[in-house]
């Protein structure tokens, strides 16, 4: 049976009202994080369909640690030092440089997270362990994407359950776009995992990562605009036409 907005308590639309608010400023921090860790893989700023496949498939023309000082960990030290440790790869990790120079800047800089105490992140407390991350970047490991595939279903389900929950009270015609709507996150995130493990061994396919992302987006995008706007501004007749209680 279909409730419009409009026909809810002030309370209801309240709730959903700082539903939307919260889901809405968390999809904006998601975005400034994929941002964040994604781009300048390839050496250039911004995020690019290059950055993308580098973060899956990894590159040749780079180690691990380059990959990591020019991508998501670009911010955290300053250029000159960053510069320093790249230099150092490129020069055979002489031990005696790491010791006098790259030490202190990862004992500095990294220690703080990247102590060995995570499992889940590398670690950079000593020259063997450092030297590990110098060889060349293979991008995600796949056990590291089956750990991220498994959280971001559940999360993401989760997310646009509750939002097509919302939506659902909206007055959106045709009723089949309106289907299309609610239906399309969850085959954009089925794309979006699956052409992570395609772009692993083909990194051309990195489009089709940003496309389930997009389509995510676009979905997002509208269901929450659509249902702010008629929670508040938009009236709908509580006599239904003929047939309209069972239409969604």
């Amino acid at each position: 049976m279909f409730f419009h907005y409009s026909e809810f308590p002030l309370s209801m639309r309240t709730l959903f009202t700082g539903t939307l608010l919260v889901l809405g400023l968390a999809y904006l921090f998601a975005m400034v994080h994929l941002y964040n860790s994604h781009s300048g893989r390839d050496g250039s700023p911004g995020m690019s369909v290059d950055d993308i496949a580098i973060a899956y498939s990894g590159s040749d023309d780079a180690t691990k640690l380059e990959a990591a000082l020019l991508g998501p960990m670009s911010g955290m030290l300053p250029t000159d030092e960053r510069g320093d440790i790249v230099g150092w790869v490129r020069r055979g990790l002489d031990e005696k440089e790491y010791d006098n120079r790259i030490k202190p800047i990862f004992d500095k800089r990294c220690l703080s997270c990247h102590d060995g105490s995570n499992p889940h992140i590398p670690n950079v407390d000593g020259y063997e362990e450092v030297a590990k991350l110098a060889e060349v970047d293979t991008g995600m490991d796949v056990f590291t994407l089956i750990r991220v595939s498994h959280i971001h279903l559940f999360g993401i389900t989760f997310i646009f359950f509750i939002m097509g929950l919302i939506f659902s009270h909206a007055f959106v015609r045709p009723v089949w776009f309106k289907s299309l709507v609610v239906a399309l996150p969850f085959l954009a995130i089925i794309i979006d995992v699956l052409s992570w493990y395609v772009t692993k061994v083909f990194p051309p396919f990195a489009y089709a990562v940003i496309l389930g992302g997009g389509l995510m987006g676009l979905s997002f995008a509208f269901q929450w605009v659509v249902s702010m706007y008629q929670i508040w501004f938009s009236k709908y007749s509580v006599e239904k036409p003929v047939g309209e209680a069972t239409t969604v």
